[in-house]
């Protein structure tokens, strides 16, 4: 493991695997450099990247510098490009693809970005009770003032994601459990991000980056229309379904369209 130090001195813990171009995996909600998808995806990207995994502030090795604000994940990622040699291709999953297409609108020297499922609600499909999903960052910093990791946990699960009763009272009984609760904290910084969970068009249409925004083809509707929607926003870029996938993409799915897209 090492570290960068972050602009606000945040140290951010990272890995570094493979040769070639550099690439940098931004997770989503709840995962890191050791536990999520990335692992796996890692060890296959780096057959043809040098491969950067981190883990987020306030998860795994990282710090967590108060007060919270997304402009700082923004400068982490800034802080791993500039280890990574100045420029870099990055890859962001679910949360992690919308830091990635902030820090794309922010400036940051990034080659190519790719953006699987971004989880905005897209104009098309927003429902009435999504007008109070701006209330979820609030409501989460409730819970964990109040101790309840295991209920903010839930209340991101179910009213988030959207994860069943059923669902939710297996994950209980899981070995992860505890691990998703260890990061409870870390979840008004995926909704911050966020903005709202609505695309934010205007801003997007800034990124002159190289872009390709993913979806399952067995995902939330919702989602899909959310991917269209960036795809549509951000100038060039490309959208492409990846057949049979849901929001948990597999990563042997995911790589061949990672490489065939940053190679």
């Amino acid at each position: 493991m090492d570290t960068v130090t972050s602009k606000d001195g945040t140290p951010i813990a990272y890995e570094k695997t493979g040769s070639g171009p550099a690439l940098i995996l931004v997770d989503g909600a709840f995962c890191s450099r050791a536990f999520g998808p990335m692992p796996e995806l890692s060890s296959l990207l780096a057959q043809h990247f040098t491969v950067f995994t981190y883990d987020r502030r306030g998860r795994g090795g990282s710090g967590d510098t108060q007060p919270y604000a997304r402009e700082r994940e923004i400068e982490d990622l800034a802080a791993l490009i500039e280890a990574a040699g100045g420029s870099a291709a990055v890859a962001g999953l679910s949360s992690g693809a919308a830091l990635a297409l902030e820090a794309a609108a922010s400036g940051l020297n990034i080659t190519k970005l790719a953006a699987y499922e971004p989880p905005y609600v897209s104009a098309a499909s927003r429902r009435p009770e999504d007008d109070h999903e701006a209330n979820h960052e609030a409501h989460l910093k409730r819970l964990l003032a109040q101790g309840r990791r295991g209920d903010a946990v839930k209340y991101f699960m179910r009213d988030l994601l959207g994860a069943s009763g059923f669902v939710l009272l297996v994950m209980r009984l899981m070995p992860a459990w505890r691990q998703l609760q260890a990061v409870a904290h870390t979840l008004p910084y995926d909704v911050n991000v966020m903005r709202g969970f609505s695309v934010p068009t205007e801003r997007f249409s800034t990124i002159r980056v190289p872009t390709l925004v993913m979806n399952g083809g067995k995902t939330d509707p919702r989602l899909k229309q959310a991917a269209e929607g960036v795809a549509k926003a951000v100038p060039n870029a490309r959208h492409r379904t990846l057949a049979g996938q849901t929001h948990n993409v597999s990563p042997k799915v995911l790589t061949p369209a990672l490489v065939e897209f940053l190679a």
